[in-house]
């Protein structure tokens, strides 16, 4: 495989032709991945990367029985890290940010979307937004921004107050600052769920951000079914997140939209969920993508760990779950010509795993800082495994 100067794949082949193609060129580095895989660089297709305030004490609530809706009435949830996530400075949550955006590179990750949300005030969104687009700027890794204001109700309005806030002023300013280069946002997001946005509040603010040339990519039919599906498929989503409780009706209507599926093993597992109806999804003809849902509440990094757990608890074969976690993941982001699998003139986004068969990326449940010898981003290595080589 070759990747040029421009971070584009060049050629792609069986190893003499290769040679004899490019007998006369001189590279900048070349590494020997015989006894290897190389895999495409893996796409995590839902994350809320950006906030302030540990709640590992939730999860000894959790374990105890207490539901996500219970926990998020009582104080804790959302509204324990929007009150948390306000009073952090900027330059605090980009350091974070950076940080968890290292951990996710050296799990394989290469192109990630990353959510604001935990503002639920247009000053807080924007600085969130901020800090994202920092990353964008000066980091070796993809991001998809997306503005997710409509995380939750804010204390203090009501969600059709909350609604009209979001309508009338933090989607035109999201359009100025998107049209002088400031941020570039690329992704509209709702919570579509019972207690929090109904299912008309979400029309009104996906179709606002819609208007605006955000593509609407949200949370829907988690904990209550609120025929999200239907109303995504209707509204031409590129993707809907979580799906634990769609309908069929909503499965079928999302395979007729070629409106993809991100499904979140992380977030059933941890919240003691019925997992989604992925195989149903497939046989319909759903595009099935996957997501860490890295979050305070879902408190995971790496994509080979998600992967696995597709695998084992909805049913996906290795295969499913790799294309999940790589094409599919980036179709989910308006991506998938650049990205998510290895072809001339895509992005040279790889993952050099230290096995001949790349199963193992999947079957070890944890570990990887052992199994991945290099990440690559546009051809430049950006994670090299310090043991690379000795195992």
């Amino acid at each position: 495989l070759v990747v040029c100067r421009d971070g584009c794949i060049k050629a792609v082949g069986q190893a003499d032709a290769i040679r004899n193609q490019f007998s006369g060129a001189t590279f900048e580095r070349i590494i020997d991945c015989s006894g290897k895989c190389v895999l495409p660089g893996l796409v995590d297709a839902h994350t809320h990367p950006v906030w302030a305030g540990d709640r590992v004490h939730e999860f000894a609530m959790k374990l105890a029985g207490a539901s996500y809706m219970e926990i998020h009435q009582a104080g804790g949830g959302i509204h324990f890290t929007v009150e948390h996530t306000r009073k952090a400075t900027e330059e605090e949550l980009f350091s974070t940010f950076k940080h968890r955006l290292e951990r996710m590179r050296r799990a394989g990750s290469t192109l990630v979307e990353c959510k604001s949300g935990y503002g639920l005030n247009l000053e807080t969104e924007l600085k969130m937004l901020r800090v994202i687009e920092r990353a964008k700027q000066s980091m070796d890794i993809g991001i998809s921004s997306t503005y997710c204001g409509a995380h939750s109700v804010p204390k203090g309005k009501t969600a059709a107050e909350a609604t009209d806030d979001i309508i009338n002023n933090h989607l035109p300013k999201l359009k100025e600052l998107n049209l002088s280069g400031e941020i570039h946002v690329n992704n509209i997001d709702v919570f579509c769920e019972k207690g929090v946005f109904d299912l008309d509040s979400t029309r009104r603010i996906l179709q606002a951000g819609k208007d605006i040339g955000l593509q609407i990519n949200f949370h829907g039919d988690e904990l209550h079914p609120m025929k999200s599906a239907e109303l995504g498929a209707e509204l031409g989503a590129r993707a809907i997140s979580h799906l634990e409780e769609v309908s069929d009706e909503g499965i079928t209507a999302m395979a007729r939209a070629k409106c993809a599926a991100v499904l979140l093993p992380t977030t059933a597992y941890m919240l003691r969920l019925k997992q989604p109806q992925a195989r149903k999804m497939f046989e319909e003809g759903v595009i099935v993508a996957l997501g860490s849902d890295f979050n305070p509440n879902a408190y995971c990094f790496s994509m080979p760990m998600v992967m696995h757990l597709a695998c084992v608890n909805m049913k996906m074969s290795m295969s499913e779950a790799l294309a999940a976690a790589t094409i599919n993941a980036a179709y989910a982001l308006g991506k998938s010509d650049t990205h998510g699998s290895i072809e001339t003139g895509k992005q040279g986004d790889l993952v050099i795993i230290n096995s001949s068969r790349w199963e193992h990326l999947i079957y070890q449940f944890g570990g990887h800082e052992a199994l991945i010898d290099y990440v690559i981003v546009k051809g430049k290595v950006i994670y090299q495994n310090e043991r690379c080589g000795t195992m």
